[in-house]
């Protein structure tokens, strides 16, 4: 019941899947992604934030993050998938502790054919392995509890995608599309990488630790997850902190505490943020009056909700139709 919150999450954020590269790399080689920012003014300059996947379809790897929150580098093999949700710049590479200059030249020329986009890299020796990397574009202005719950790196191994066959599908449809570039194969490959992320997320809910805090953790929690689903089943209800406490099985004070612990905010709290984010997204509509969105997240007035929404987002719903910041 309570995946029904993390469609409603991926849907209001914008989630969508675009731009490929199909890598053939032999010993030695090394490639570093810039962060992310910048691959997103130079692929998709309309999207708010971009997040990098590496699927190893043959051989083995490294991958390390580079920059603020640097990490040691980790071997991916065959089967493995690597997300870095943050746009930390990265180091994938033929053997642990390479760097490279990073550089926007190779986003510039997939632009310029068909994608995927197909790359050989390195030297001459062995073939060591076979990528493909992908990125998702998604909002992450007013509100994405999702992106922020997500740590600054992912590796999801073989061993879990053995027994969860949507990632075993998705790596053997994508290649065989990427490899046979039938008409709409870019369209099936970006819907295949959205539910591999769907997945993916899945995955890491499932080996979050008990002491662990933040949205995917309260969306695990029996008590936080009911609460977190009756409020997006319903996020136009005049919720009450008691009437919350009172379908969620719970006492206000328990509630209150849980949900406060785990997601960062209490649970009325959280509603406002998520009313924001989906009138942002209503928002982007021009031909929706303000007054309408108003009345479809809650608020009695438009007046009302237009306060609501400034002292959030710190803009009016009309500037805010002019370009989210």
């Amino acid at each position: 019941m309570s995946t029904d919150a993390l469609s409603e999450v991926l849907s209001a954020v914008h989630l969508s899947g675009s731009t490929f590269f199909e890598v053939t790399a032999k010993s030695p080689w090394v490639a570093e992604a810039p962060p992310a920012e910048q691959v997103t003014r130079e692929l998709a300059p309309g999207a708010q934030h971009t997040i990098e996947y590496h699927v190893v379809t043959a051989g083995s790897c490294w991958i390390a993050l580079v920059g603020d929150h640097a990490s040691e580098p980790i071997q991916l093999q065959e089967g493995d998938i690597a997300v870095v949700p943050h746009g930390d710049p990265h180091v994938v590479s033929s053997a642990p502790g390479m760097r490279a200059e990073p550089s926007l030249d190779l986003y510039r020329k997939s632009k310029e054919g068909d994608e995927p986009f197909l790359l050989q890299t390195g030297g001459d020796g062995p073939g060591d392995a076979r990528l493909i990397c992908g990125f998702f574009n998604c909002d992450v202005r007013p509100f994405n509890p999702l992106l922020d719950s997500l740590p600054h790196f992912m590796r999801v191994g073989r061993d879990a995608s053995a027994s969860h066959g949507l990632l075993d599908q998705f790596i053997r449809f994508a290649t065989a599309e990427i490899g046979n570039k039938r008409a709409g194969s870019q369209s099936v490959v970006n819907r295949l990488s959205e539910l591999m992320f769907v997945e993916v997320i899945r995955l890491h809910m499932n080996q979050l630790e008990i002491t662990n805090t933040g949205w995917l953790a309260g969306l695990r929690d029996p008590l936080v997850g009911r609460a977190l689903t009756l409020l997006h089943a319903r996020p136009s209800h005049a919720w009450t902190l008691e009437e919350l406490a009172s379908e969620a099985a719970a006492s206000r004070s328990v509630l209150a505490d849980r949900f406060t612990q785990l997601v960062g905010y209490p649970p009325i709290q959280y509603l406002t943020r998520w009313r924001m984010q989906m009138a942002a997204r209503r928002l982007a509509d021009p031909g929706v009056r303000v007054a309408a969105i108003a009345h479809e997240v809650g608020y009695e007035s438009e007046a009302a909700f237009s306060r609501a929404f400034k002292k959030f987002v710190g803009r009016s719903p009309a500037h805010w139709r002019t370009g989210p910041i």
